[in-house]
């Protein structure tokens, strides 16, 4: 890549290493706040929203009404994908970034007011689907712009399979707040959790998106997003463009994400009201593994993201992948004795299949799209997985309880989401290491 410019001229090395800095740290500070935005509604939905929002219901079909309301999130997503995807490839990647931040910190923030069954009836379900979804608008347009902000000011010789893994980094980040917040709360509310303890954790999030809004107004725009508009290669409908150009690589996006992101959604949202509700654990007790959990990824999402810069994105990935569809028998085995040491370990070691996907997962999807559709391209197809993996998993999973009464038959699901992916990621394209600053043939 050639030196980066910006509007007033070009940048000096130390200038420009400064600015990539700058650039990681927005990005994975701001995803981090997304996804704590996104991860305590699932928390919630897991400990609370079924008796909350639909008192009625047996408690398994209160559960199953209560994560229909979180797969609500996940159909917002690939919408969210396609709006700010647009704006991101017309009118740049920091605009956009501010734009999804506040969408997913509004939307967060109202969820605290919403009223329970008890007061308003079923209008408190609605209320809450509605904000689930502008939730997912905005998380959906976030991933596309937090990858490209920090992969964009990686220069050629530089690592960016371990660059474009920071803002996957703000997921762990997001689920130890989500979760810690929570746990506190649990803690400090004790038996008033439900009543007025889980509102506060969605409240805090203003204060989040401040601090968020503060670090992404400091940033420039990326020299490959300034280079195009230098060469006026701006597409005026990119989504479209991106879609007749790239179709292929959507779908495989789309479907390489089944191992990583459907056993997530089970391993953290599932796991409450399968351990709390059905094994009958400690609410607290599962809180903190998963939290150990997240801070295990903390260093293995960036681990194997640097080492798909020695060994290939397709490779790594296809370890993860490979590994995740042996280890969900080894998990549900661990997890249905009910024994408390057996369950954390099986909790704590959940992520790291995943992180061996999810590290090298950004560069490889964001490094197959052309740069004039890189944010529509990759945004679409990272978030249209949530339709097919994340957002139907908890659903599956507890029918599939419902069904077998066994965490085996959940096992074989997350096996066959790891065949998808294998096949899917081997037939990715893989640019590792090469010139991404140039247009494709697109």
């Amino acid at each position: 890549m050639s030196m980066a410019t910006t509007a007033s001229g070009p940048l000096s090395e130390a200038e420009h290493s400064a600015q990539l800095r700058k650039a990681v740290i927005a990005s994975t500070v701001g995803t981090a706040i997304e996804w704590y935005d996104f991860f305590i509604y699932g928390t919630a939905a897991g400990l609370v929203f079924g008796k909350l929002y639909f008192p009625h219901a047996d408690p398994l079909s209160a559960t199953l009404l209560a994560f229909g309301t979180y797969f609500v999130g996940f159909i917002g997503r690939p919408i969210g994908a396609a709006i700010f995807g647009h704006y991101g490839d017309r009118i740049g990647r920091k605009a956009t970034l501010i734009a999804t931040l506040l969408c997913m910190g509004l939307g967060t923030f109202f969820i605290a007011f919403v009223p329970t069954y008890a007061s308003i009836g079923i209008w408190g379900a609605v209320l809450l689907t509605i904000l689930r979804a502008i939730q997912g608008i905005g998380v959906g347009g976030e991933w596309g712009g937090s990858v490209l902000m920090s992969m964009e000011w990686a220069r050629k010789n530089e690592h960016r399979g371990l660059v474009a893994s920071w803002p996957q980094f703000g997921v762990p980040c997001g689920l130890l707040l989500s979760t810690a917040a929570i746990a506190v709360f649990s803690a400090v509310a004790g038996d008033q959790f439900a009543v007025w303890g889980w509102r506060i954790p969605f409240l805090l999030s203003i204060v989040l998106v401040g601090v968020g809004l503060w670090i992404r107004l400091g940033i420039l725009e990326t020299p490959v997003f300034q280079k195009l508009l230098d060469q006026n290669k701006i597409e005026n409908a990119p989504i479209v463009e991106v879609i007749k150009k790239q179709p292929r690589e959507i779908i495989l996006s789309a479907l390489l994400r089944m191992a990583e992101q459907a056993p997530f959604y089970i391993f953290t949202a599932f796991v409450f009201a399968y351990t709390v509700g059905t094994l009958k654990m400690s609410r607290d007790f599962i809180l903190a593994a998963v939290m150990v959990a997240a801070v295990v990824s903390f260093f293995t999402i960036p681990i194997a993201g640097h080492i798909s810069d020695r060994i290939g994105r397709k490779n790594m990935y296809l370890i993860g992948a490979a590994a995740m569809g042996v280890f969900g028998f080894i998990y549900f085995a661990m997890v249905d004795t009910a024994v408390p040491v057996l369950v954390f370990i099986a909790i704590v070691l959940s992520i790291i299949p995943h992180d061996l996907q999810y590290g090298p997962q950004a560069a490889l999807i964001a490094e197959s799209f052309t740069p004039r559709l890189r944010y529509s391209g990759s945004s679409l197809g990272y978030q249209l997985a949530s339709l097919i993996a994340g957002g139907p998993s908890p659903l599956i999973a507890t029918a599939l309880f419902a069904a077998y009464r066994s965490g085996y038959a959940i096992a074989i699901y997350i096996a066959l989401c790891a065949v998808v992916s294998l096949i899917s990621a081997a037939m990715m394209p893989d640019y590792t290491g090469k010139d991404i600053s140039a247009e494709y043939d697109a």
